[in-house]
């Protein structure tokens, strides 16, 4: 079963999801998740390939059926509702845009559908169109004349036009390159805000999620392992597969950390240590003697990262990452060693 997650408020979920399982032969891709998101929140799910994020969207969407469990839409079972008749919508990886149709006749084509008259469908279209960040005169251009952003754009304006309770969000970003997809993050963040719908986002990157989200999910083999705030996932992971997915951090066992000499002094949360790893953000890392453990390291490699410079250290055996920003007194060349430091209470303990 997924784990609890804390819910205080009162107010119906938007949508609940109660023991979704989702199998595909002997294959749990979805396994007895259990959980609540409120109405007007922006909530992420994020895994790795194959964990069952693009499986349960898909359910909840209504593309699949659930081998198990109930999906509850603001109290109402909506089970085996189809999802052309479901008040949700959903943006694909692929955007499934229509070629062959302008833009405008792209974003029209749901109301379309449900017989909008011409007039309604073409004022609501330019409508979304500004929401979109698209000027006016793209309601007659050919989507084969779009960018990758304007198409990314186009899609989500498609996907308001019924006017959905839900919005979801299979990885649509995925394929950008890194300064359109920052973009389009701040401007999916901006367009949530202004709709105030519930917009549930699939992705494999925590980076994109902390940017986004009121709240994270971490999937792992069809299950949620984890579930909290940006901040909370951040700075508590939960285990040593939720801290993976930091990026680049340092994972260190006990017997790195507090039984050799490098690290003496460090103590720990329990008496019984076994399993237990230390996660320490690579920014967490001060060059000098300024922290309460302090030791003596090698420089690696240094790389440069715009405004912070990644240093990869070498303690003994032990390899560990520094981020140092700007305000560094001076570099630090490969082949040298200096010493640095940490605060005991920058460490997440985390189980495996």
């Amino acid at each position: 079963m997924s784990i609890p997650e804390p819910h205080s408020e009162a107010a119906t979920p938007a949508l609940s999801l109660q023991g979704i399982s989702k199998q595909f032969g002997a294959l749990a891709a979805v396994d007895d998740v259990t959980l609540d998101i409120r109405d007007g929140e922006f909530f992420t799910i994020v895994g790795p390939s194959g964990s069952g994020k693009s499986t349960l969207v898909r359910v909840l969407a209504g593309l699949e059926e659930p081998s198990a469990g109930a999906l509850l839409l603001r109290g109402t079972d909506i089970t085996r509702l189809p999802a052309n008749q479901r008040p949700t919508a959903m943006v694909f990886q692929s955007l499934a845009l229509f070629d062959h149709r302008s833009v405008g006749q792209n974003i029209e084509f749901a109301m379309k559908m449900k017989g909008v008259a011409p007039p309604q469908r073409r004022a609501r279209a330019m409508e979304l169109l500004a929401l979109a960040r698209l000027p006016e005169d793209y309601y007659d251009r050919a989507v084969t004349q779009c960018s990758g952003g304007e198409r990314q754009r186009i899609a989500m304006a498609r996907a308001l036009a019924s006017d959905p309770e839900i919005l979801f969000f299979d990885e649509p970003l995925s394929a950008l390159d890194y300064r359109l997809r920052k973009t389009l993050e701040v401007e999916l963040k901006e367009l949530h805000q202004r709709t105030g719908k519930t917009f549930i986002y699939i992705t494999h990157s925590l980076e994109e999620a902390m940017v986004m989200s009121d709240r994270i999910a971490i999937m792992q083999q069809g299950r949620f392992v984890q579930i909290g705030t940006p901040q909370d996932i951040y700075q508590r992971p939960r285990n040593r597969f939720v801290a993976g997915f930091m990026g680049e951090v340092n994972i260190l066992s006990i017997e790195e950390t507090s039984g050799g000499a490098q690290f003496a002094g460090l103590g720990h949360p329990a008496p019984d240590t076994e399993g237990l790893y230390a996660v320490l953000r690579p920014e967490s890392l001060q060059a000098g003697a300024s922290g309460a453990i302090c030791f003596d390291a090698e420089v690696v490699q240094r790389l440069l990262l715009g405004s912070r410079t990644q240093y990869h250290l070498r303690v003994g055996e032990l390899a560990l990452i520094a981020e140092l920003g700007a305000s560094a007194s001076r570099p630090l060349e490969p082949g040298e060693t200096t010493a640095f430091s940490f605060d005991p209470a920058d460490i997440a303990w985390v189980n495996e």
